[in-house]
C-alpha cells in the first residue's frame, strides 16, 4: 500500500461573512494547522441569481432581502488584494472558485496556481472550457453530477490539455455518513482514468481520513472559526480543533502504514525478545 499526503486545502468559501478580518485568521489557521491551500468563493450575484431571487426577503445581518445577504458575503478587489499579500507573507496558496465568466475573468488578476469547478458549475460546459483555457491545475467536484455530466467536463479538460482531478463529493450541508460511498473514488480513477480526491461537507474527521485509504489525491474541507455563526455552511466546517485533529491523524495513519517488513525484527524488539525468552532454550 503506497498512500502519500492528499494536498489539503482549506475551503474558507464565504464563511469569511463578509469581514475581512475573519477571513485573515481563517487563513492563519490552515496555515498553523498544515494545509496546502486556502479557497474562496466568487460570485456576480446579477448573473448567478435573478432578480426575482435577489429582490425577495430573507433576513440577515446586512438586511431584509436575498441581495442584501448576497451581496454582504461578497468580496471584491479590495479585500482580494489584502487575502494576496497575506497569503504570500504566510507562504499559503490561495484561489477561489468563481461561479460565473466575470468572476473567472476577475481571478485572471491573481497568479493562481490552481481553479476549483464547484458542484453547481460542472454542468457548465461554456464555463467549463474557459476555466480549462487557463491551463491551471483544476480540481472538478462530481456533487450532484450524472457520469454523462462528469466525462463531458473531463472531455473539455483533455481536449484543451489543461491538467485536472476529479473530486469525489456529495452535496449535503451536512452530509450523512452513511452518504458517503467512498468506493465511488476508485471507481471513478478506473472510470476517467485520473487522479480523484475527496470533498467533503460532514460533521467530524472520521470519513475525511477513511477517504485517505483510497488513496486520494487531494482533500478539501470547509472551515470556520465557530460553527455556530451565520452561514449555511458553518455547521458541515471545521473549526481549528478539528482542522488539527484531521491533519494530526492523517500524519499518523501514513507513519503507521510504513513498510512491508515482514519477518523483520526491529533493533528496538531485540533486548526485549532476549528478556522475554530468556526462559526458552533454544
Amino acid at each position: 500500500m503506497n498512500l502519500k499526503k492528499p494536498f489539503l486545502i482549506a475551503e474558507i468559501g464565504i464563511n469569511h461573512n463578509g469581514d475581512i478580518k475573519i477571513a485573515k485568521d481563517l487563513i492563519k489557521n490552515a496555515k498553523d494547522a498544515r494545509f496546502d491551500a486556502v479557497k474562496f468563493q466568487k460570485r456576480n450575484i446579477d448573473l448567478v441569481y435573478s432578480k426575482e431571487i435577489l429582490d425577495s426577503s430573507r433576513e440577515s445581518p446586512w438586511g431584509k432581502t436575498q441581495r442584501d445577504q448576497k451581496k454582504g458575503l461578497e468580496f471584491e478587489k479590495k479585500e482580494y488584494d489584502e487575502i494576496d499579500r497575506y497569503c504570500k507573507e504566510l507562504k499559503i496558496e490561495w484561489f477561489f472558485s468563481a461561479w460565473d465568466k466575470d468572476s473567472l475573468k476577475f481571478s485572471d488578476n491573481y497568479n493562481f496556481n490552481y481553479h476549483k469547478i464547484a458542484s453547481a458549475m460542472i454542468v457548465d460546459t461554456s464555463f467549463l472550457k474557459e476555466v480549462a483555457k487557463r491551463k491551471k491545475h483544476t480540481f472538478i467536484s462530481t456533487g450532484m453530477s450524472s457520469l454523462k455530466n462528469i466525462q463531458e467536463a473531463v472531455d473539455i479538460f483533455k481536449k484543451e490539455d489543461c491538467s485536472f482531478e476529479l473530486m469525489h463529493c456529495v452535496s449535503t450541508y451536512p452530509m450523512k455518513t452513511s452518504d458517503a460511498n467512498l468506493v465511488t473514488i476508485d471507481s471513478l480513477k478506473k472510470k476517467f482514468n485520473c487522479n480523484v480526491g475527496y470533498s467533503g461537507h460532514e460533521n467530524g474527521v472520521a470519513v475525511s481520513l477513511t477517504a485517505l485509504m483510497f488513496n486520494i489525491s487531494s482533500l478539501e474541507r470547509h472551515i470556520t472559526l465557530d460553527r455556530s455563526m451565520y452561514g449555511s455552511d458553518q455547521a458541515a466546517s471545521l473549526e481549528f480543533k478539528g482542522m488539527k485533529h484531521l491533519t494530526d491523524s492523517m500524519e499518523k495513519m501514513l507513519l503507521a502504514i510504513g513498510e512491508d517488513k515482514m519477518g523483520f525484527v526491529f533493533e528496538d524488539e531485540k533486548p526485549i525478545a532476549k528478556k522475554l525468552r530468556a526462559h526458552i532454550k533454544i
